[in-house]
């Protein structure tokens, strides 16, 4: 949940069931191709082989050419095999003298400050900081200079994977593990497109302001998807691809606070995990669990403050997590009045209220370690659609160039959630289906697919339980050029009353993945993971179909991804 920006040297982009093919042989192809040979070519007729921006940046626009097509296939090919953009010697610094020191280079990481979320990242952003082939195919356009003059920026990504597992139901079989949602098959992860302007974080003589619209399409919309908003693709049709606005936010940027303070309202990412939703923001392919059954998206009003250059305060107030503003006071008929809720009516989402995120940030002067704690949209965590009360924190420290490490660990949690051990909750959920005779069962709210889920309490007598969990999970880096990068991840977590992963375990997960970039716009991430529940099987299941229950406790799952930047 986090956003990665500029590198030190050349700026560099940010960082944020239909029917399915099932063909293993094709899932092979689609991680399998880092073998063969690059897909993108120097020709003599693309380029002019006498210019060299890397060498002499002045003549990029020669090199380039005119026209869309010509100029978009040139970007590309200047950049084939290269670990970034060329650089313009009378850029302005990208970031301020004596801060932190940048890290991490993209390539071959997702991000170059260690992530923190919820805020374009202070000291070290510049406008139009995006390496994007659109923009510089259209930069000659009367568009494209518009644009480029009012510090706009119009970029995304597709972003295709495939997997081959042990387990076999369709769908859903892989779940919990995520993001991997259906084995043995190929897939459209997302599509994305984001529209940018980056306000001035470098400089502490003017505010400046910045906003985002961003839209997404594929598989992946599932897990950024906030009830209220376009939620009938998942929770009623429950549809394998799907669309949703993860970012729409604004911001402004007041320098003269301290060491500068951001003000960010809309929707956004939450904060501060050290992976996101957004696919470029990830080392691997797949995610942990831990980010799996995390907070996703917040709305509301999200501060950001620099008290000096290593110590960073983050104050926010929204209305719950996945949660729309219109489900604050939005009351629904109550079909089934009961013991749980008694009401001819309740709240649609009864976790959609005033909510509070406080976050503390620490670098040192060297910018090599790093720790976040933070308290993630904290209120009185009634059981809602996703209202998770999250304390937790994330720590970095990069012992060289080659080797980093990245490390989380979290307890998140909600109240009154309905005890699937208990017969009377039994019975309203034998006649009125899952969830029955609550906000979120299908009579009441409409709810076919994916509602949130009960708990299985220690005690059978009593109707409701707080049920939360804990998730720690590292990623050991080795990076032996800039254009490679090894991730090792190893990871626990415990879903002791079920209400996360839908079985009552505790979970192991060994993945080991491999990033390898052809250029700074195409990268491939093939990965082989291990999975194990230890007190009940929890894989090849399919949630949202009693007629497939869980019936294994190891998975193994191989896979990969394409992602491609324009």
């Amino acid at each position: 949940m986090f956003q990665c920006f500029t590198r030190v040297a050349s700026p560099r982009r940010e960082s944020a069931h239909d029917m399915r093919r099932s063909h293993s042989s094709a899932a092979l192809l689609a991680f399998g191709v880092l073998a063969a040979s690059a897909p993108w070519q120097k020709s003599e007729a693309a380029v002019a082989p006498a210019c060299d921006p890397y060498k002499t940046y002045s003549c990029q626009e020669e090199y380039l050419g005119s026209g869309f097509w010509n100029r978009l296939a040139n970007y590309y090919s200047l950049e084939w095999g290269q670990a970034g953009a060329p650089t313009d010697p009378k850029a302005p610094a990208s970031r301020r003298d004596n801060w932190p020191g940048t890290p991490m280079t993209t390539p071959p990481m997702p991000f170059t400050e260690w992530p923190y979320g919820g805020t374009t990242p202070l000291g070290v952003t510049r406008p139009n900081s995006i390496d994007s082939p659109f923009m510089a195919a259209i930069a000659d356009t009367s568009v494209g200079k518009w644009m480029g003059d009012n510090n706009f920026q119009l970029y995304g990504w597709v972003d295709v994977g495939a997997n081959i597992s042990s387990s076999t139901t369709k769908p859903g079989g892989n779940s919990p593990a995520a993001y991997l949602y259906t084995p043995n098959t190929i897939q459209l992860d997302q599509f994305v497109l984001y529209l940018d302007r980056f306000p001035d974080t470098v400089q502490k003589d003017h505010i400046d302001w910045g906003m985002r619209l961003s839209a997404i399409y594929g598989e992946n919309y599932r897990y950024t998807t906030a009830y209220g908003l376009a939620s009938y693709q998942y929770l009623q049709d429950n549809k394998t691809n799907g669309y949703d606005f993860p970012m729409l936010y604004g911001e402004v940027f007041i320098p003269q606070v301290l060491e500068g303070l951001m003000i960010r309202a809309g929707r956004y990412i939450s904060l501060p995990d050290i992976e996101a939703q957004l696919a470029p923001n990830n080392y691997m392919y797949s995610h942990s669990m831990t980010y799996t059954y995390d907070n996703y998206t917040n709305t509301g009003i999200q501060t950001t403050l620099a008290v000096d250059k290593q110590w960073m305060v983050q104050f926010g107030v929204g209305n719950g997590t996945e949660a729309s503003f219109q489900h604050l006071h939005a009351r629904i008929a109550n079909p089934n009045p009961n013991l749980l809720y008694p009401g001819t009516s309740f709240k649609q989402d009864p976790g959609s209220m005033p909510t509070y995120t406080f976050c503390l940030r620490w670098d040192s002067a060297d910018g090599r370690d790093d720790i976040n704690a933070c308290a993630n949209d904290i209120n009185t965590g009634q059981w809602g659609y996703n209202n998770m009360q999250w304390y937790g924190f994330t720590a970095y420290h990069k012992w060289n160039d080659k080797w980093h490490i990245s490390y989380e660990f979290y307890h998140e949690s909600q109240r009154n959630v309905p005890n699937l051990n208990n017969s009377y909750v039994q019975g309203l959920n034998a006649l009125y289906g899952a969830d029955g005779g609550t906000p979120f069962s299908a009579a009441a709210s409409g709810i076919r697919a994916n509602a949130p889920s009960e708990a299985q309490c220690s005690s059978p007598t009593v109707l409701t339980c707080t049920a939360g969990s804990y998730g720690t999970t590292l990623y050991l880096n080795y990076s032996p050029d800039p254009l490679n990068n090894f991730s090792f991840r190893p990871e626990f977590y415990w879903d002791p009353q079920g209400q996360r992963t839908g079985t009552a375990t505790r979970y192991g997960n060994l993945a080991a993945g491999w990033q390898h970039w052809w250029s700074p716009q195409v990268e491939a991430r093939p990965e082989i993971a291990y999975y194990h529940s230890f007190n009940a099987p929890a894989f090849n299941g399919n949630a949202n179909d009693s007629r497939f229950p869980a019936n294994k406790a190891n998975q193994v799952i191989v896979s990969g991804d394409i992602i491609w930047h324009f």
